[in-house]
């Protein structure tokens, strides 16, 4: 169109012949007499090229099947047109290259013209009416290390009030344990939960609506009183809320979290929680442009069910002792009481913590890690041992973990001989008097330089001991005369005759 502008004003304003005018615009003098014969400006077609037939239609279909699956790969695993060319050659294609990658770019051409969606019906939520679940995966700098975090995003549908929780797992116990954090900061409980397909809820899914739904799940709807509500398979914007919430948060909350180096998840899940609460004063609402999320919150709480106790989320299985008193639980191993080996105990997982119930109903807390290959030994579960044992406290792993007094007590009793055992009298006391009380026997033996068992198990006798007090004793006697202060008494004793 340029070059056409040119020439038409060379002629028709300039006068400059129609041979000039082609000569210094370097094109044909016939071309340049055809476009000057047309009355309007009319942007020049030229013709396609027409490649030979018959050589890449044979192939056409294949190319365009392996296009389409490209399209829903990662953009580093899409294959190369090349690759297609070498592909189609190895089936018999004799053609040249360059018809490959016209067709190849022709088609993507016309699949980036077509719709990328059918389009969505916007949805409205009544208060207190339903909230929207979804997992997301991060990764922070925690106590040291690069870890990958699951993250749970709970959303209220109506005020749009939002709460994130962080942890190193997505199992069962991780979701029971976001969803009472997230009533706890809510104040009560929606009528409905939106939430996709996730394994942590649904077992199988099946036609339509039918899905299996985890037994837990069930446990843990039952008890907050609400409904679940599963989305259609790959309809995420189904729960719309919170998939946004996902992306939004990237942008604000987790690049904040990214520059900032964290002791361990739960000084992270605090900051968490702050920071989410006091978005809520920052961000507008989007259907009420006046008012801030926590003032729709504020009007939404009243009408949330009330809040009951917080559900017991924990996914139980049997684990057995081992013959050095050890449970096996997701490559890590924790010690137990030892009075429990060889036995088969119920062990219940929470999100950071494990509960087990071992044989007449007695229970025991450990803290729970999500490192593998570790082993995790309570010093105080073998004491029961060292009795028929004692000479195991010279090498035995887990009384390395005594505290400071107790290992210099040890170390002081075994230079002579016989000390094993004298050092497994001293903490035989343990069960009975406390940890914190032998420790500080165990610093005043110590400290007096008679390193001696008799002495540690003296000193904490005197400890124990309760000072003897004074008991008033209340009588009923009263006196009928009461005693009067009479000097002169006593003179009338010192007369003679009295005296004699």
């Amino acid at each position: 169109m340029g070059t056409l502008s040119k020439l038409r004003r060379l002629v028709l304003r300039d006068n400059v012949s129609v041979r000039e005018a082609a000569k210094r615009l370097n094109i044909s003098r016939n071309t340049a007499k055809k476009y000057l014969e047309q009355p309007d400006m009319v942007e020049p077609q030229y013709a396609k090229r027409q490649s030979p037939p018959g050589l890449l239609e044979p192939y056409k279909e294949q190319l365009s099947q392996w296009l389409k699956t490209d399209s829903h790969r990662t953009r580093r695993d899409r294959r190369t047109v090349d690759a297609h060319y070498q592909a189609i050659r190895a089936m018999g294609y004799s053609g040249g290259k360059t018809m490959v990658y016209a067709f190849c770019r022709q088609w993507k051409d016309e699949q980036g013209q077509l719709p990328k969606g059918a389009g969505f019906i916007p949805l409205t939520f009544e208060p207190g009416e339903a909230f929207q679940f979804d997992w997301s995966t991060e990764y922070l700098l925690i106590g040291g290390l690069h870890r990958r975090l699951e993250v749970a995003h709970i959303k209220l549908a109506a005020s749009r009030a939002y709460l994130l929780v962080a942890y190193y797992a997505q199992a069962h116990e991780m979701l029971f344990d976001a969803h009472a954090r997230a009533f706890a900061v809510f104040g009560g409980v929606p009528r409905r939960g939106i939430y996709d397909n996730m394994k942590t809820a649904v077992d199988k899914v099946g036609k339509g609506k039918a899905r299996n739904v985890n037994a837990r799940f069930h446990a843990m709807t039952g008890h907050y009183l609400f409904e679940a509500d599963f989305c259609n398979v790959a309809s995420g914007w189904e729960k719309g809320q919170v998939e946004k919430n996902v992306q939004d948060r990237r942008r604000h909350i987790w690049r904040e979290a990214g520059q900032r180096r964290w002791t361990d998840l739960d000084e992270l899940n605090t900051w968490l929680r702050q920071v989410c609460v006091d978005s809520w004063q920052e961000l507008t609402h989007p259907e009420w442009g006046e008012l801030s999320v926590a003032d729709v919150w504020q009007q939404e709480r009243g009408h949330l069910m009330a809040l009951p106790k917080p559900f017991d989320g924990y996914v139980e299985q049997p684990a057995r002792v081992t013959t050095t008193a050890l449970i096996h639980f997701q490559r890590n191993r924790y010690s137990v009481p030892c009075e429990w080996v060889n036995a088969v105990v119920s062990l219940r997982a929470y999100a950071s913590k494990l509960r087990l119930i071992g044989p007449g109903g007695a229970a025991v807390e450990l803290t729970r890690s999500f490192d593998r290959d570790q082993t995790f030994y309570d010093w105080q579960h073998y004491i029961g041992l060292l009795e028929r044992k004692p000479g195991a406290l010279r090498n035995g792993a887990p009384f390395k973990e005594m505290p400071a007094p107790l290992q210099e007590l040890q170390r002081q009793l075994l230079k002579n001989p016989g000390g094993d055992r004298v050092m497994a009298q001293v903490l035989s006391a343990v069960p009975l008097h406390g940890v914190e009380a032998v420790v500080v026997a165990a610093e005043l033996a110590l400290q007096a330089g008679r390193v001696s068992g008799e002495h540690v198990l003296n000193t904490l006798a005197r400890l124990k001991e309760s000072p003897v007090g004074v008991t008033d004793i209340d009588t009923p006697l009263k006196l009928q005369t009461p005693p009067v202060a009479n000097p002169a008494r006593y003179d009338g004793l010192r007369r003679t005759g009295v005296v004699a």
